[in-house]
């Protein structure tokens, strides 16, 4: 066995690097807590190629002499800890003093820093953890940082970093929090040559919300302000009813630190339980202050998690406070329920057909004389499912219900269609049922190249984007509109959509969108993959397609079992969802002890 020995410097600082260097962001957030620490009031962050390339951080805080520049750059030195009783009352970001030579030993690494009071400033150039020089250089006060050719000393880590794309969303997703964090520090962000962002010194944290994420979500919010219990509670949270199908913008800080606390999520999810509905986020801009003694911040390498002394007295804090708040709005909590459908007249069948040629997203109430046998030539079936192969053609599929067994006998909560089968009773979710036969028809439409029908709207539907999500829709233009859409830019952030898929209501266009760019920040969409991409298109699109009859007769049931069937996986949800579930005769019998 091998000796034991001290590793080399290097080698410590590149082990320490895989903790708390992950990715680029990961350089981004480090530089950019010490920027703030030095008491910067101007902070400009610029990357290219998803930061793998090049990642400048440059500032005009107080700056550093030659002896602390080098000293800088030594593990564990830091001005900002002496003892460890100071880890109890940490008034700043950074105090472990790992981050400067952990980001050196994997990087081309240039520091320029000069202070006030010196004639000259300070140039060091490190190259994969070996110094190149120190050298005199001139620059105005504050500290300047080049980390070129991130990982290149450590080439199996560069492999493990997702594409320039994803890679880029989390570094903006970082600044973005810095910069809501402090907003008296003006903040620019430049992605390979292009301002991303450029918001300037603000007075409130409204201001700052609307230079980053626009008018129309800074419309979306109140303001909140809570105290007690030893514990003071600000910012902005989202009105009832506002919701976001991705986490992106619930966004949390507990003594200005931005963190990702499974407390405060939760407690905020919770609190908009009956007030958003379910499956979506709500937009939270969330500030939590209390004592430092009383929550720890060092319990991960990249000080992304924190743990409180009592997570119970914090999370109930938070609950009672955003319910309290939104009580005061007068809105109440309950979605609004939509009125009872008109009643047929007596003697007559409801019957679901189209609305209007072409149109397979809205149905209209017709009666047993309408004919409904002998459609318009030029109007489509839309939910008819293609032909399924001849018996002779394939093996029977065990795995498949006889559901011409299977005895409609009503609806349960207006979604659920209640079976009797010989083996027991059947609970059909019909939403999920109708997501299944959408998701493979747009799935065949668009795998074949097909353009979409489309429809003009009348109103083109504004949208104000922030700049993240407004450069990731650029990007992706002509990938979204080659499925129906027609989107064109009207503006710094804003756009206007001009025409959408048949299979879509216009009021639904705003949300679709949005929904999709979070789909794409969170790399649903990869791009390395048509197939893929088409795929998760039709899956995001089915939950917009259908619209779900208030009520439905024996007939549509068969019907609609008929098309399910059809499918290639008529078992599951696009999302992975039980269609439905089976209570067997001896799975009654036991449940009734019998």
């Amino acid at each position: 066995m091998p000796k034991i020995r001290i590793l080399p410097d290097r080698v410590a600082n590149q082990i320490a690097a895989g903790e708390v260097i992950e990715r680029p962001a990961a350089v981004v957030k480090e530089l950019v807590e010490n920027s703030l620490d030095a008491g910067a009031t101007r902070i400009e962050v610029e990357f290219r190629q998803g930061g793998r390339a090049l990642i400048r951080v440059e500032d005009n805080g107080g700056g550093m002499s030659r002896d602390d520049a080098l000293l800088s750059l030594e593990r564990h030195a830091t001005s900002k800890l002496s003892e460890a009783d100071d880890l109890n009352r940490l008034g700043t970001y950074g105090f472990r003093g790992e981050a400067v030579p952990s980001i050196a030993s994997i990087s081309r690494f240039t520091l320029q820093t000069r202070e006030a009071s010196a004639e000259f400033g300070t140039e060091i150039l490190v190259n994969g953890g070996r110094l190149v020089h120190v050298r005199e250089c001139g620059r105005p006060q504050g500290t300047r940082i080049e980390v070129a050719q991130l990982f290149h000393p450590v080439p199996a880590r560069r492999k493990f970093l997702k594409s320039d794309q994803t890679e880029a969303a989390h570094l903006v997703q970082c600044v973005r929090l810095y910069a809501l964090a402090c907003p008296a520090v003006a903040f620019t962000l430049v992605e390979d040559g292009r301002i991303i962002f450029r918001s300037p010194r603000c007075e409130d944290l409204a201001d700052r919300v609307t230079e980053i994420f626009g008018r129309q979500l800074g419309s979306d919010l109140v303001p909140i302000d809570a105290s007690g219990e030893g514990f003071e509670l600000t910012g902005l949270v989202g009105k009832p009813g506002v919701g976001r199908a991705t986490r992106h913008e619930l966004i949390t800080f507990v003594n200005g630190r931005p963190v990702d606390s499974r407390t405060l999520n939760y407690a905020l999810i919770e609190s908009y339980h009956d007030s958003i509905p379910k499956g979506r986020y709500p937009l939270a801009f969330l500030f939590l202050r209390l004592d430092p003694a009383a929550v720890d911040v060092n319990v991960h390498p990249a000080k992304r998690e924190i743990r409180f002394r009592s997570e119970g007295q914090v999370r109930g804090f938070v609950i009672r406070s955003v319910l309290q708040r939104l009580r005061e709005l007068g809105q109440g909590f309950k979605l609004p329920v939509p009125p009872a459908p008109p009643q047929p007249p007596p003697f007559q069948v409801p019957v679901l057909v189209p609305a209007s040629a072409g149109s397979p997203k809205s149905f209209a109430h017709v009666t047993a004389s309408t004919p409904v046998s002998a459609p318009a030539a030029n109007a489509p079936v839309p939910a008819s499912p293609p032909p399924a192969p001849a018996a002779s053609a394939r093996a029977v599929d065990l795995a498949r219900p006889q559901f011409d067994a299977w005895t409609f006998l009503g609806l349960a909560h207006g979604n659920f269609a209640v079976f009797e089968t010989r083996a027991g009773i059947v609970l059909l979710e019909r939403r999920a049922a109708l997501e299944r036969i959408w998701f493979e028809r747009l799935r065949a439409q668009f795998g074949i190249g097909a353009m979409p029908p489309t429809q003009r709207l009348l109103l083109p539907v504004p949208v104000e984007l922030d700049p993240v999500a407004s450069a990731m829709l650029v990007d992706r233009l002509e990938f979204i509109q080659a499925h129906g859409f027609e989107i064109v830019e009207f503006g710094r952030n804003f756009f206007r959509i001009e025409a959408i898929p048949d299979w879509m209501e216009p009021t639904d266009a705003e949300t679709f969108l949005r929904d999709l760019l979070g789909a794409l920040r969170d790399g649903r969409f990869p791009g390395r993959d048509n197939r893929l991409d088409h795929e998760e298109f039709a899956r995001l699109a089915a939950t917009r397609a259908l619209r779900l009859p208030p009520t439905t007769s024996e007939h549509e049931m068969k019907d609609l079992l008929a098309r399910l069937f059809a499918t290639a996986s008529p078992l599951t949800s696009p999302n992975g969802r039980p269609v439905f579930i089976e209570l067997s005769h001896g799975e009654l019998n036991r449940r009734f002890q019998k």
